[in-house]
């Protein structure tokens, strides 16, 4: 099929879903043309229906799911006739489009591999069934495909099973199965949000290639718009089922013309510039679409709403007629004409004066010390008499200093020991070797257990996932009252801090009554940082706490723990893979790789002039929100995955993975791989770094 044809036409579509006698209006009134060979990205916040909409393309829809109308014609099948998708019923029909023309990628890859399977078979699986190959042609091409996709040593991995592989590696293999099955399109459904960033960059450049090698359309399903800047042709936005902005990727980022879509850009933080001003959250949440309000969906949500708005659902209409650009908004004629920009749009909150925040650095009381910090744990083998045979260097030597005030991130890659650092300080104990210090107590010298429990309450931790956090069946006032129980606290006085710390938090104190089930995420994450506050404490340690939420929503988390830093004068460790959002929040950056620090510094030397090949790596692996910035950049992509903590490293531990490694003498190279480096500094910044051949500030190839 030839670039640029067209290959799916939606025509007023709408599905719906019954729950338990209510109806449930998923995809309302979509009409969307899909052309061969672009990348179309559909962007929203949960629950707008991206995933719904695409998956009606392959019949994948729930069984209390059906499209009441519309049409949906693929255009794409080998004997050149339409198939009208809509009209598909049975089962056996499905399979003549699922895989062959039409495939798809799925976030979590190990709901897509069978784990009893080899993951040869379920390549080869999809060789058999759509290319009609058998026995040694079938592993050949399989083979091939592995090779295609970048896994080493394919004629091992054919014989190894999913748990065997890295996150990042099974992604591959569920891509080398789509592709093996030869479609014409490839949905991806959210592909790198579980991966760290420099396995999503990775993966990013394989869709890339495998688009261009094997002649694929694709439709790109994420919340992250440095992802979409870097790889999408064109944006459909979605929002409360129906589209709201549809542009090619420059004009939504430079023009963005629906107050949604400028909501969406400026709650994302900007990690190749410097943060100057706050993130811009989007008040509210979407509306229920059981019970969707009359007039514009987001006019709840929408500073520029009139009454006028809530009289009826505007349509999509032309802001660009040569470039097909289309937004749906009531006042659409003046945000043109006016050519507003997200700040003209969405008021951009100040930032809390702090009247602690010109006391100089080094004059401020450190609140939490940790001096070459070590925890390793038992690698066991054998039989019914379990022997130990190794063990895992979780943390091997890490130190910093966190003082009053301010905020130190923890970055790196999965496995480099960043929550094993957290969850050794919370232990509260004498760590296995090194020292920890909290606000003046050296862990190793409390003996009693009432001294830990008076030190608790100065250290809390707040974690991803807040309804892991939450007890379901508690309600909200028990949930934040049984900290203050624990130590003591009068009935009144536990009323009094309730009332305070729902305030502070920006929720309503009526609510104390309710359950965590009938809050969102955003809103339960507010809970679980009330519930870390309830005891006034000194430290609060953050483990991914926005990882699981919208943009949006994240937004306002972010602008609140900058807030509660500003009144409380309260010390953050934060941990994240998001290192937009490190730029944007922290003071200080250490950069964690197998158990080590291997870089730490203040937070713009570290972007700006980073001086550790991995720092380099994984700053040119950030996706950025800006399609300009991004076709100008050069990304290091590191050849495989992070080696096991488990192998031994007499030398430098990022060796095997180094850039700079491959440009030095074969003595340099003995040197990196022979002798550990250990954190030091240089004349030329403050940083300090664990290499041997450190970059130069002035470097040219720095990603910011």
């Amino acid at each position: 099929m030839e670039k640029n044809q067209l290959i799916l036409s939606v025509k007023d579509l709408n599905i719906k879903f019954n729950l338990r006698g209510k109806v449930l209006h998923a995809i309302r009134g979509i009409d969307l043309d899909i052309y061969h060979g672009e990348v179309l990205a559909i962007v929203g916040e949960s629950g707008s229906g991206k995933s719904v909409f695409t998956k009606s393309f392959m019949g994948l829809l729930d069984a209390n799911g059906s499209i009441t109308s519309g049409t949906i014609d693929y255009y794409g099948a080998d004997d050149g006739k339409p198939i009208r998708l809509s009209d598909l019923k049975k089962e056996k029909d499905w399979l003549k489009v699922r895989g062959h023309e039409i495939a798809m990628i799925m976030q979590d890859p190990m709901t897509s591999l069978n784990p009893l399977k080899t993951i040869g078979d379920q390549i080869m699986e999809a060789v058999e069934l759509h290319q009609h190959l058998k026995g040694k042609a079938a592993r050949e091409k399989t083979l091939e495909y592995l090779r295609d996709v970048g896994i080493a040593d394919p004629e091992v991995r054919f014989a190894q099973y999913p748990h065997e592989f890295s996150g990042g590696m099974r992604q591959r293999v569920v891509i080398a199965i789509a592709v093996a099955c030869n479609p014409q399109i490839l949905i991806c459904d959210e592909p790198t949000t579980a991966l760290d960033v420099t396995i999503q960059a990775q993966i990013l450049q394989l869709l890339k290639e495998m688009q261009v090698k094997y002649n694929l359309t694709i439709v790109l399903i994420t919340h992250d718009l440095g992802v979409v800047a870097g790889a999408a042709d064109d944006i459909l936005v979605m929002y409360a089922g129906r589209p709201v902005e549809r542009a090619s990727i420059d004009d939504v980022f430079q023009h963005p013309s629906m107050p949604y879509t400028m909501g969406l850009l400026g709650a994302v933080p900007k990690p190749h510039i410097a943060a100057s001003q706050r993130l811009v959250p989007i008040q509210g949440n979407p509306p229920s679409l059981v019970d969707i309000p009359k007039g514009c969906p987001f006019s709840p949500r929408c500073p520029l709403a009139t009454p006028e708005c809530s009289l009826s659902e505007p349509n999509l209409e032309v802001v660009d007629a040569n470039s097909g650009h289309l937004a749906s908004c009531r006042r659409l004629q003046e945000i043109i004409d006016k050519n507003m920009k997200y700040t003209d749009v969405f008021p951009v909150p100040d930032l809390l004066p702090a009247d602690w925040a010109d006391v100089p650095r080094d004059q401020r009381p450190v609140t939490l010390e940790v001096d070459h910090l070590v925890k390793h744990f038992p690698l066991t083998g054998g039989g019914m008499f379990r022997r130990t045979i190794g063990q895992v260097a979780a943390v091997d030597d890490v130190t910093f200093k966190i003082r009053q005030g301010e905020t130190l991130a923890l970055v790196g890659e999965s496995g480099s020991g960043k929550s094993t650092t957290l969850m050794e300080i919370m232990n509260l104990m004498k760590p296995e070797d090194g020292r920890i210090v909290v606000l003046g107590h050296d862990l190793a010298e409390l003996k009693k257990k009432a001294e830990r429990k008076a030190l608790r309450k100065d250290l809390q931790i707040i974690f991803q996932d807040p309804m892991s956090s939450l007890d379901p069946r508690m309600p909200i006032y028990d949930v934040l009252a049984e900290p203050l129980k624990v130590h003591k606290w009068s009935k009144e006085k536990i009323n009094r801090r309730i009332g305070e710390l729902m305030e502070l938090v920006g929720l309503n104190p009526d609510y104390v009554d309710r359950f965590p089930a009938q809050f969102s995420g955003g809103q339960r994450q507010r809970i679980s940082i009330a519930r870390a506050l309830a005891t006034d404490p000194k430290v609060l340690l953050l483990d991914e706490p926005i990882a699981s939420l919208d943009v949006s929503i994240q937004a306002g988390i972010i602008n609140l723990l900058e807030d509660l830093q500003a009144k409380l004068k309260i010390s953050y460790l934060f941990v994240a893979h998001d290192l937009a959002v490190i730029r944007h929040i922290s003071d200080r950056v250490a950069v964690m790789y197998l158990g080590q620090v291997v870089e730490l510094g203040e937070t713009e030397d570290v972007f700006t002039h980073p001086r550790h090949p991995y720092t380099q790596a994984l700053l040119s692996a950030i996706p950025v929100p800006d399609p300009v910035v991004e076709r100008t950049r050069q990304r290091i992509i590191l050849k495989g995955d992070l080696p096991s903590p488990s192998e031994k490293h007499p030398g430098c531990r990022f060796a095997s993975r180094c850039p700079v490694k491959l440009r030095l003498t074969p003595e340099q190279q003995k040197m990196c791989e022979t002798k550990r480096p250990v954190l030091t500094s240089d004349d030329q910044i403050a940083t300090e770094f664990a290499c041997h051949f450190p970059l130069d500030v002035n470097d040219e190839s720095a990603p910011f």
